[in-house]
């Protein structure tokens, strides 16, 4: 266990994300989908309908700790035949039945009690799945939030690009016209304008699509939904420490889920190695019968039939054996599958630490970037107007802007997006309630 991530602070007693982490964004539309998604997507609805399956397969793995009890009841009249009848003729009868059968068997080597603790253990890890599930899907929609706010600034810069490439156009055309520019130069501006353009419809398309996948999150068809949108300036950025990497073991529910899969496993190697024993099963019957029906419950009439048996597996093809193989393989696959899910804890953790820090800075130095190119063009239009700078010179800073602008687009993009991994690798806020704390037997 490492004792600090490497790349977070060393504050050990940093707080935990709050479980509305999403609120610290400021935005109330990114929460108001976030918060119908938790209770309108339709992955959440289909977790939660396998924990209602998982719940029953516990309640049927536990049937056989208790007894089997079955009412009968029978009431019969039967005919013989006239023809094969011993006295010539026939006769008529009457049988009437009530009684109680039980049937149980000793669960004297934990057999049935180690099935039962391994339902009960996918039982929760079916809980803990729908955490993850859930924990994805908030994450999936603020990224594609982001990703409508980014469409919509870059769908900005576009339209300001073009408008500032056509004030650019009309200045060189009127040179043009004074026979101050040549045609190569009113064509060069011409395709700037034009390339602009042409970026659009990517970026509308990329918004639209964005809009169309909130809507399958939030349990919707697309026409039925409707994005404001905004900037990804108005987004607010929430601190977010990790606190210590022991923590993660608790926060995260893909960890948790991994750890009940394994002490589920470890239950059912603990039923195969008990089905080599012997198997108890003590039976019972009792009741009334009678071939009249108003003598029926008198205690001449009652019956009872009492019967123990004992099984000892003595040859079964070495199925018993393989059986047990089978189960002490899963064991190891799923001690593997939790070892992998800790470690790859860490490592999200690490990672999404970094990419914090380091699109903090790109943002930061890209900022920079849209501020000096905005001061280079502003002064080349300038130039440009006063005829005092070449046309080769315009249009290099007229690219230099409009790429910044849209790589600081993506940057605010990616640094939020960041930001939203951090919290996903710390769990998303969740913790485990208090009073449900297990932790997986070793194999």
């Amino acid at each position: 266990m490492p004792h600090a991530y490497r790349a977070g602070p060393r504050n050990a007693d940093a707080a935990l994300p709050s479980v509305v982490w999403w609120r610290g964004f400021g935005s109330k539309q990114l929460t108001d989908l976030i918060e119908e998604s938790l209770t309108s997507n339709l992955d959440i609805a289909a977790a939660v309908a396998r924990i209602v399956q998982a719940d029953a397969q516990a309640r049927i793995s536990g049937a056989p700790l208790l007894p089997a009890v079955d009412l009968n009841g029978s009431a019969v009249r039967s005919r013989s035949s006239q023809s094969t009848g011993s006295g010539g003729g026939a006769s008529e009868r009457n049988s009437f039945s009530a009684s109680l059968s039980a049937s149980y068997e000793i669960d004297f080597w934990g057999k049935n009690r180690a099935t039962l603790r391994a339902a009960e253990e996918l039982a929760a890890a079916s809980r803990f799945d729908r955490e993850v599930i859930a924990l994805t899907t908030v994450v999936t929609v603020a990224n594609t939030y982001f990703q409508v706010l980014s469409a919509q600034d870059r769908l900005r810069f576009g339209r300001d690009n073009i408008a500032a490439a056509l004030r650019v156009y009309n200045l060189i055309d009127e040179r043009f016209k004074v026979g101050t520019a040549s045609a190569l130069d009113t064509a060069q501006q011409e395709s700037v304008v034009n390339s602009q353009r042409a970026q659009l419809p990517p970026l509308e398309q990329a918004f639209r699509q964005s809009i169309a996948t909130l809507a399958v999150l939030i349990g919707r068809t697309p026409e039925h939904v409707a994005i404001r949108g905004g900037s990804m300036d108005q987004i607010a950025l929430p601190p977010v420490t990790p606190g210590l990497p022991s923590d993660l073991l608790g926060q995260r529910p893909d960890i948790r889920d991994a750890e009940a899969q394994l002490a589920s496993a470890n239950a059912n190697v603990e039923a195969a190695r008990a089905a080599f024993f012997p198997s108890i099963t003590l039976t019972g019957d009792g009741g009334y019968q009678s071939n009249a029906l108003r003598i029926l419950f008198r205690p001449e009439s009652a019956f009872f039939n009492l019967a123990a048996g004992l099984t000892q597996p003595i040859f079964d093809g070495l199925r018993l054996q393989g059986l047990l193989d089978l189960q002490r393989g899963r064991q190891d696959e799923l001690l593997q599958n939790y070892r992998r899910a800790v470690i790859n804890g860490f490592a999200d953790v690490e990672r999404a630490l970094i990419a914090v820090q380091q699109t903090a800075l790109r943002e930061r130095l890209q900022r920079e970037v849209v501020r000096s190119s905005r001061r280079a063009f502003e002064i080349s239009e300038t130039r440009l107007r006063e005829g005092a700078v070449d046309l080769i010179t315009v249009l290099n800073t007229q690219l230099s802007l409009f790429q910044a602008q849209d790589n600081l687009a993506q940057a605010q993009l990616a640094r939020a997006q960041a930001v939203v991994s951090l919290f996903q690798a710390l769990g998303g806020g969740w913790t485990m309630p208090r009073g449900k704390e297990k932790v997986a037997a070793a194999p």
